[in-house]
């Protein structure tokens, strides 16, 4: 008699499965029955992998949860107080990451809902990360929705990651232990869960195409630099050679099944590989149109490739301590430092040019340190010295130090001379000068002694300033690390505000820019408005087309950057690019 009950069961469940359910709750409960043999009167536990088998899941997907997990951080502290929970499942359907109340893990792991829960539909089967699996769509099953009997309390909305080959990569899950009984009732979390997905999908995308071309979209302008609904990598060519989920809904004609990778985007747009520096920051994004084919019309934002780093980790960690944390990675200052570990050992008279705040002390201060032996560091500032306090300040220089000088193009021309007596007379001293001028100029024009300045110039070393510097996120994390231990962040905008500065005031102006910022950042994160306003306008320049390439190269070859760098229009940018002949890299 029960044997005839449950085939009568079965048969029921089988003539009923359109009744009260979406289509594609009906078709993966026929699947389940009809394909996968599952009984839906039977109360399966969850699926649990093994310890060894979810470490091989985990190492297989290591690189997508490292990008997926501040964002994931950053949603399930927004929907934590309603007792959600985060699963990132991979595409077979194993949860290799989880977010979640510890106060329920209990429950939590007898659900499913935690790490090493399997997930897919011909095991749990229908759920949401198995639906999603099967569709590559944002799905939500809601309670009866559910196949197995166990599942049933549960409410699970689910949405595809892709990566930038246009393949299944992972499936995004917010679930709930309990939920209210209608379904709409998770229509919030199907709009967070598709939003994060993107939002790891674009991470994922400017992860992996970093020295390419990266056209953003959006179908209208207000979000579209700091929430793009889609995004496609160009190389050189214009060829497509990856995309995000996305990318298929705004590029591809209706009903086309033509793959998105390698093709040109001149085919699929009006627009070409050359039209690309147009679309970047700069420009209003309302201006920013692009066509498709078949007359669409969509706003575009696109980032140029970032510069090859050539430098090795070697050439980094070759430097001595005090060197080897003055500069990330720059390659210009790079071998600046490597020259400057080659001449520390010497008594080579060292001149470090510069402009103010541009770190010429503590470049002084860590040749000195890296030198062999016990000398002192004499640090002698010179503006307002005459003739005879230096003279006293000087005194006493017989025995081994290192004398630093500090300004010497400010002494008058009797304290050059009492400078160039001291020197002489001096006996084992090495001397490391440090100017924020041309001090080489001024002699030439007779303004400084020749006799004194071959004294203190036998090497120079030229400090860049911040504005050409190549390390500045590298740079900008150290200072802000300084300051508050890794309490605080900077948020997006408020990383790409300083990045775009001409900092006059270089180093020095920028710490004092954090320190305002920390000191008026009400939470964790400094945004914009904290963000104090720049302490001077941009001074002009009296070559600016040398300062050009520098700050190019500086900015990652972003035009709108370079141009706020420099104090000018990025028209101006662009045409002195083309009077230089300047063009984009590779």
């Amino acid at each position: 008699m029960r044997d005839i009950d449950h085939v009568a069961e079965i048969d029921r469940v089988l003539k009923g499965i359109a009744t009260g359910r979406d289509g594609l709750v009906a078709a993966s409960w026929r699947r389940c029955v009809e394909t996968y043999g599952m009984d839906p009167t039977r109360a399966e536990p969850a699926h649990i992998v093994t310890a060894t088998e979810l470490r091989e899941h985990r190492e297989e997907a290591e690189r997508l949860i490292a990008i997926a997990r501040s964002g994931l951080q950053a949603l399930f502290r927004q929907v934590a107080g309603q007792n959600y929970v985060l699963l990132l499942a991979n595409a077979k359907g194993v949860t290799v990451d989880f977010f979640g109340d510890p106060r329920f893990e209990d429950e939590l792991r007898a659900a499913g809902l935690y790490l090493g829960s399997h997930w897919s539909e011909n095991l749990a089967g229908t759920c949401g990360v198995g639906a999603c699996i099967v569709t590559g769509e944002a799905v939500t099953i809601h309670q009866t929705d559910h196949f197995g009997l166990a599942h049933t309390p549960l409410s699970c909305t689910a949405a595809p990651i892709y990566d930038t080959c246009g393949s299944l990569a992972a499936v995004l899950d917010i679930s709930l232990l309990r939920s209210p009984a209608p379904k709409a009732s998770q229509n919030l979390a199907m709009n967070l869960v598709r939003a994060s997905a993107r939002r790891v999908e674009m991470a994922n995308l400017m992860a992996m195409t970093r020295r390419d071309w990266v056209l953003r979209f959006s179908s209208t302008p207000e979000f579209l630099e700091v929430d793009p609904e889609a995004a496609v990598a160009l190389d050189g060519s214009g060829r497509i050679i990856g995309v995000t989920g996305a990318a298929r809904g705004f590029l591809a004609p209706d009903g086309s099944n033509l793959p998105l990778i390698g093709q040109r985007i001149d085919a699929l747009m009006d627009l070409s590989v050359d039209d690309l520096p147009d679309l970047m920051r700069g420009r209003p994004t309302e201006e920013r149109v692009l066509r498709v084919k078949d007359g669409r019309g969509l706003f575009g934002h696109a980032i140029a490739p970032q510069a090859a780093h050539k430098l090795t980790r070697r050439t980094l960690h070759d430097l001595p301590g005090a060197l080897s944390s003055f500069a990330g990675p720059d390659p210009a200052l790079q071998r600046l430092l490597a020259e400057a570990a080659r001449l520390a050992p010497t008594r080579v008279p060292l001149l470090i040019a510069g402009e103010t705040g541009t770190g010429k002390e503590r470049l002084a201060r860590a040749i000195h340190v890296c030198a062999a032996g016990e000398r002192p560091f004499r640090h002698v500032v010179c503006a307002g010295l005459d003739a005879a306090r230096l003279a006293d300040t000087l005194s006493g220089l017989g025995r081994p130090a290192t004398l630093f000088l500090d300004g010497p193009e400010d002494l008058g021309s009797e304290a050059q001379a009492a400078l160039l007596s001291a020197l002489s007379g001096a006996g084992e001293l090495r001397v490391i000068s440090a100017s924020r001028g041309d001090l080489s100029a001024a002699c030439r024009q007779g303004d400084f002694r020749g006799d004194l300045f071959f004294r203190l110039a036998g090497v120079t070393l030229r400090l860049p300033p911040l504005r050409h510097r190549r390390d500045f996120d590298w740079l900008l994390d150290r200072l802000l690390a300084r300051r508050n231990a890794g309490d605080w962040q900077l948020s997006p905008a408020a990383r790409a505000e300083l990045k775009a500065r001409p900092w006059p005031g270089n180093i020095r102006e920028l710490e004092h820019a954090l320190d305002v910022a920390v000191a008026l950042a009400e939470g964790r994160v400094i945004d914009l408005c904290e963000l104090p306003p720049p302490a001077l306008s941009p001074a002009a320049r009296s070559d600016p087309d040398d300062d050009l390439h520098a700050v190019l190269a500086a900015s990652d070859w972003n035009m709108a950057r370079a141009a706020r760098r420099l104090g000018v229009n990025r028209s101006t940018v662009m045409r002195r690019m083309r009077r230089l002949g300047l063009t984009l890299p590779d």
